[in-house]
């Protein structure tokens, strides 16, 4: 991870930008190595590192805590759990920008896995990637009835957001939603393709989207870059 002395650039500007694409990326999560190891993974001077680190301490993506290291200050997206939202709608209520790119979409013949959760032996598979300031933050999954899949189809998929197509195209009103979080990784294809590396951690979220009549509308499978994305719920204590 040399950076390169010939570059007009300074070498401390260039270890910031390095700096920060590592962390976006999700190289370093929670906190940043020491000096000592940055001078011996870059090859640069103890004054480099520091310039470097404070440029990004005051960016706000690195904040130092005194005794204990210089940790990712990055304000991860947070989804509130107990409303049915879009990642669209989450991301732009965090003030940041919502993108998302189409990997693929269409018939497929579902896995057993699938046909046991949703009862559908064919269904219309759309995959994106989602990104939040051109940040890549998750890759998502969607199963749908085949007749539902191919009205979306006729929308814009790969950048409209798919509940709005739902609910003001397709006249779809929901009712509610069976969601699940757990912990995993992505699929080295996934990992390419979002440009990280396979060993990050993601959230893993499993949702089943009901309509007004109980019929199953969306099986939403989505792997949530766990340092740019956290689920946050809000309890209570009742007495009687």
């Amino acid at each position: 991870m040399k950076l390169d002395p010939k570059d007009p650039m300074p070498l401390h500007i260039q270890l910031r930008n390095k700096l920060e694409t590592l962390i976006r990326d999700g190289y370093y999560q929670e906190k940043i190595p020491s000096e000592r190891e940055l001078m011996d993974a870059f090859k640069v001077s103890r004054s480099t590192v520091r310039e470097a680190v404070s440029h990004l301490v005051r960016d706000g993506i690195l904040e130092k805590v005194h005794g204990k290291g210089t940790f990712i200050s990055l304000k991860p997206i947070q989804d509130w759990l107990g409303s049915l939202s879009s990642t669209t709608e989450i991301i732009k209520r965090m003030g940041m920008k919502p993108d998302a790119k189409l990997v693929t979409h269409g018939i497929v013949k579902t896995s057993e896995d699938i046909k046991e959760v949703t009862g559908f032996d064919e269904a219309y598979y759309i995959k994106r990637i989602r990104y939040a300031n051109d940040i890549p933050i998750a890759m998502e999954v969607q199963y749908y009835p085949v007749e539902i899949g191919e009205k979306l189809a006729q929308f814009d998929i790969e950048k409209g957001t798919l509940f709005d197509f739902l609910e003001e195209d397709l006249q779809i009103k929901f009712s509610e939603a069976e969601q699940i979080i757990t912990s995993g990784q992505l699929t080295k294809e996934d990992a390419e393709l979002m440009e990280l590396p396979e060993s990050i951690n993601v959230l893993v979220t499993e949702r089943l989207l009901m309509d007004q009549e109980g019929d199953l509308i969306e099986y939403y499978l989505a792997y949530f870059r766990s340092d740019m994305y956290s689920f946050r719920i809000k309890l209570s204590r009742k007495y009687n």
